[in-house]
């Protein structure tokens, strides 16, 4: 009989790795503290209508994918039929051996829809009826349902801070058996280069916060009022999304005015963006800090940078790329400055140019104070770097030069209810890495030390995470 695709011991190569997957990781809970699903979409939980909708709709990865492979856009984002979208996508998947999204993809249809066979242009149109069959006769197939399904115990959504959090609260409020928590996202609230949008945006957040902003202080006072209402909904944890840190050094004169001046609709300089994005920073981190969250720095990207294209169909569409920035200076001066502060808070720091691993596993060891485990985190591979290379690189980063014991594992950072099998694929990745070492010597594995690399295992895979962030 052949052995499909995805089978039980599918990435790990030892008997040591298989039994750490299977006995220590494989049945743990998810806690998915950082993703980009719709709020709106997990409270409604309308049954979803077909595969296309489900698993295509907003996932940019296998769009890039479709584009590389001369798939006209029309059948990408365009007004092409669920089924021509899916059949094109049928089309792409032979072409993406040893890219991750062979591996997703099949994972997926494997632990979703139960199909262990192979999507391809032969396969398609089965595939595709069958899929649509369960998502219409299986009452797992709504957003909660997949989450129950895949027995995600937390989930923490990416929340502007004028959004009003109503769905959040509607599913709190509801018999629901999933936990959504908001994640305070403030990327909006430092876009001073566009002065038009950024006035826009501060008249928004008056309306919201009920402060009539005029100066800074009015600003910051609105901001913090968003900031206690999200706390008051569950919020743990910020993240910010930029290429590099901002840390010049500023006066408060400097930035009243500038922001004084952004307000009446000038151009900044490059100068004075800069020094504006440093003070919101700050303030921003000594917020989270005073109310016990987590701040989350994803960092090292460069976005939209086909600009034919984001005119056309707007952000979030396929069009980023890993970007080289100098991380280490600013990023020190930073956490420094707020370490100086007493304002340093619980702080995970994700890197997206492979280049910086070590840079960033060294810079989470000179902030550790010596009282919360592994309070600075160099977190998961992110983005492009979120497949099996990038995982073992970020896990081997962190094992040599921090401690691997305390990291608090994977999230999805995904649009998709069919992206849970990403922890899965990193509880595999990790368990092959642990296994591998212990099968050539490198680690024991007997007694006391055994029962260490056990825990480590749950640690990673589950208990560090619903410690750190006290859930």
């Amino acid at each position: 009989m052949t052995k499909s695709f995805i089978h039980r011991d599918f990435i790990l190569t030892n008997a040591t790795a298989a039994k750490l997957y299977h006995e220590h990781a494989e049945r743990l809970p998810i806690i998915d503290y950082h993703c980009h699903l719709d709020p709106r979409t997990v409270a409604e939980n309308k049954r979803f209508e077909s595969i296309a909708q489900i698993w295509l709709a907003g996932d940019h990865y296998k769009w890039r994918a479709e584009r590389a492979n001369g798939i006209g856009e029309r059948y990408i984002t365009g007004n092409a039929s669920d089924w021509e979208k899916f059949e094109k996508w049928a089309q792409t998947v032979p072409y993406t051996f040893r890219n991750p999204l062979y591996h997703w993809t099949h994972l997926e249809l494997k632990t979703a829809f139960g199909i262990d066979k192979l999507l391809n242009p032969l396969t398609a149109r089965e595939i595709y009826d069958e899929c649509n069959d369960k998502i219409k006769n299986d009452p797992k197939f709504t957003p909660q349902g997949l989450m129950e399904f895949y027995n995600v115990e937390v989930v923490c959504t990416t929340d502007d801070p004028a959004d009003s959090l109503e769905y959040h609260i509607q599913l709190r409020d509801s018999a629901a058996k999933v936990r959504m928590l908001p994640t305070w996202r403030p990327d909006r609230a430092m876009a001073v280069e566009n002065p038009t949008a950024f006035g826009l945006y501060v008249e928004k957040l008056s309306d919201v916060s009920g402060v009539r902003i005029a100066t800074f202080a009015d600003f910051v006072d609105a901001l913090q009022r968003r900031h206690d209402f999200f706390a008051s909904v569950g919020c743990r944890l910020s993240d910010h999304g930029f290429g590099e840190f901002f840390a010049e050094d500023y006066t408060d004169a400097e930035i009243n005015a500038i922001f004084a001046k952004v307000l009446s609709g000038k151009a900044l300089t490059d100068s004075e963006i800069s020094k504006f994005k440093s003070a919101m920073l700050f303030i921003g981190a000594c917020q989270d800090a005073d109310a016990g969250w987590t701040q989350q720095f994803h960092f090292g990207v460069i976005r939209n940078n086909n600009s034919k294209m984001f005119s056309t169909i707007g952000a979030d569409t396929g069009f980023d790329s890993i970007g080289e920035f100098l991380t280490a200076q600013k990023c020190a001066k930073f956490l420094d400055r707020l370490n100086s502060a007493g304002k340093l808070a619980k702080t995970i720091l994700y890197n997206l140019n492979p280049n910086a691993n070590e840079v960033v596993a060294t810079m989470a060891g000179n902030f550790q104070d010596g009282i919360t485990p592994g309070k600075i985190q160099f977190g998961a591979a992110w983005w492009f770097l979120d497949q099996k290379d990038g995982m073992q690189k970020q896990i081997n980063a962190l094992s040599v030069l921090g401690l691997l014991s305390r990291f608090v594992g994977m999230l999805t950072d995904s649009r998709s209810f069919l992206s849970y099998p990403r922890h899965e694929y990193f509880r595999r990745t990790l368990c092959d890495i642990v296994g591998r070492d212990i099968e050539n010597g490198e680690i024991p594995y007997s007694g006391y030390e055994a029962e260490r690399v056990n825990q480590m295992i749950e640690d990673i895979c589950y208990n560090n995470a619903r410690n750190y962030f006290n859930f």
